[in-house]
């Protein structure tokens, strides 16, 4: 396998057209390009034709995130002036990292209102990549507030409004914090769920509040020197058990997103077996890393020069990952977010 540590070499050109702006009528009718990384096979398919993939024994790993309206547009309490708030996380209490701008107002001390003053917000400090710490002011209960103030943060290349918000969220969707969907989870129904249960599928799900940085590509020339903003995650014994009895089995560890592939391999021992954990993962998986827990991926098409598409180029290759999106560009299926899948095997 050729591996290339240049971030430029990650890169491809991608018609704008491409870039879904939408998500399919129905969850399950998305496009599937089947990906064989042992000899770069591809086949092409429809969604709900994963259950082919996917046997007996098998075990399907979910991010049961769920997006918050972590998008808060306001303004400087003392001249007016314009602020926007993006939520990356939670520190404590009513604590939270946030990205902001501009920020050339946002110096620790001063002082941010929302909603007409139903939520405030004062600058703490100032941390890496210029995001602020924020303390937030309120009466009531904060997720109530953040409710009625605060928007779903979508990816800044899509540029429609959506009609139905549900649909950047997976039907499984659970627990609030990300500011961003896992969307390659955003394919399945629950009657696809259901029917892969129904076949001895062992279905689990573990939580990874999704950071709006997950749509920043890599800017360092030599991809090694990245950092990845730490995200929190968790997963209870019940899932590693049955994870864990899985992998004893013989059956296949399928990772639905970048996001869960990210958990596994964070909790994983040199075997593939993994431990119940709760805690924050940083961990950056780029081509020359050995997967440990993680046997197939279900995943969408991402970001040129993304961490992401250097995740899935050390799983399958990076040559094999570039072949197979140029395939994907000629046949005309749509990217990102809202886009078509891709099931790595």
């Amino acid at each position: 396998m050729n591996i290339s540590n240049l971030t430029q070499d990650y890169y491809y050109e991608l018609p704008g057209e491409l870039i879904a702006q939408f998500p399919a009528e129905e969850r399950q009718n998305s496009r599937l390009l089947v990906l064989h990384k042992n000899d770069r096979r591809k086949e092409h398919k429809i969604f709900r034709d994963i259950t082919r993939y996917i046997s007996k024994g098998d075990c399907l790993v979910l991010n049961n995130t769920r997006v918050i309206p972590a998008r808060l547009i306001g303004k400087k309490k003392d001249t007016g002036g314009k602020i926007e708030f993006v939520l990356m996380r939670r520190i404590a209490g009513d604590d939270w990292e946030v990205i902001l701008k501009p920020g050339r107002r946002a110096k620790p001390g001063a002082r941010f209102i929302f909603g007409e003053g139903l939520l405030e917000a004062e600058i703490l400090k100032l941390v890496e990549q210029g995001n602020r710490i924020v303390r937030f002011y309120y009466n009531g209960i904060f997720e109530e507030i953040l409710s009625k103030v605060g928007i779903i943060p979508l990816p800044p290349y899509i540029k429609s409004e959506m009609a139905d918000k549900e649909r950047y969220q997976t039907v499984y969707s659970k627990i609030d914090g990300s500011a961003a969907a896992p969307t390659a989870g955003l394919h399945f129904t629950r009657e696809l769920l259901d029917l892969l249960v129904s076949r001895g599928v062992s279905i689990v799900y573990l939580t990874l509040h999704v950071g709006i940085g997950t749509f920043r590509p890599v800017k360092e020339k030599d991809l090694r020197d990245h950092k990845m903003h730490p995200e929190y995650f968790t997963i209870d014994a019940v899932s590693a058990d049955k994870i864990n009895a899985a992998r004893k089995n013989g059956g296949k560890i399928i990772a639905v997103g970048t996001t869960s592939c990210r958990v596994l391999e964070t909790i994983s021992d040199e075997n593939g077996f993994v431990k119940a954990f709760s805690g924050s993962t940083d961990i950056y998986i780029y081509p020359g890393y050995t997967f440990k827990a993680v046997d197939a991926i279900i995943t969408n098409f991402h970001l040129p020069c993304s961490s992401l598409i250097m995740l899935v180029s050390a799983f399958a290759g990076r040559e094999a990952i570039l072949e197979a999106y140029d395939t994907a560009i000629k046949e005309r299926y749509r990217f990102f977010s809202f886009g078509d899948a891709m099931l790595i095997i």
